[in-house]
């Protein structure tokens, strides 16, 4: 079995409409959604954002479970305008996996491989990417990998970290972190969201601008593990 991790569902509704035969599965207190992409029985499990619910959530998720192989996969903010939105980013950092056949079917998408970074928050200036680009050596950031590339070690699970680009400092994000995503509440509070539009009218055209690009970066990353996944042994 290959498990494919997201964030939340706004990142894996794309690659969702691929799988076919789709069920739900509890199990350990937590649901995943499993389908099958050719020969491959595929499972798809949301960590959340963040270390803390990623720790917790990964725990549950790899507890009792044979998996061949874990695509973590998902948005990554660029920590320079090399990459733009629509980038796929293989980070060697944390794949474990074995690549070869890996980078032949990906050969005809724009795939940069290059350190990720996990931190503890979205960045949103560009002065704190650059800042980050050049105290550690990565090229984009996430808030949940190196907690997902710690769980498969423990459980000796080989991993492919496959991220898209989401943002980057040519084209950040359209509206604080703060208002965007709750970390606490897991969620995004519409009311504050709301509020700000209010008190900032320009940014509701910045953030309809911005899910037209996620729309179109989710659509590539969709087609990425899917290429992925057909690569693999069943």
């Amino acid at each position: 079995m290959i498990a494919v991790t997201f964030a939340l569902p706004a990142e894996s509704s794309g690659f969702l409409r691929l799988l076919q035969s789709k069920s739900k599965r509890r199990n350990n207190g937590i649901t995943t959604i499993a389908g099958k992409i050719d020969n491959h029985v595929i499972e798809i499990f949301h960590t959340g954002v963040g270390g803390k619910a990623c720790r917790q959530r990964m725990a549950r998720f790899l507890q009792d479970r044979q998996l061949d192989c874990l695509i973590s996969a998902g948005f990554a903010g660029a920590l320079n305008d090399q990459l733009r939105v629509g980038d796929l980013l293989l980070a060697k950092n944390f794949s474990t996996a074995d690549l070869n056949g890996t980078l032949d079917s990906l050969a005809n998408l724009p795939i940069h491989i290059a350190n990720l970074l996990t931190v503890p928050s979205m960045i949103d200036s560009s002065e704190e990417r650059n800042r980050i680009a050049q105290t550690t050596g990565a090229v984009a950031v996430d808030m949940e990998t190196e907690f997902i590339a710690r769980s498969c070690a423990e459980h000796g699970v080989p991993l492919l970290s496959l991220r898209v680009i989401s943002d980057t400092p040519a084209r950040p994000l359209p509206m604080p972190p703060s208002v965007l995503f709750d970390l606490e509440k897991q969620r995004t509070k519409f009311g504050r969201l709301a509020f700000y539009v209010a008190k900032n009218p320009p940014a509701i055209w910045r953030l309809i601008s911005f899910a037209r690009r996620i729309g179109r970066a989710r659509e590539r990353l969709s087609n990425a593990i899917l290429a992925l996944v057909r690569e693999l042994r069943p």
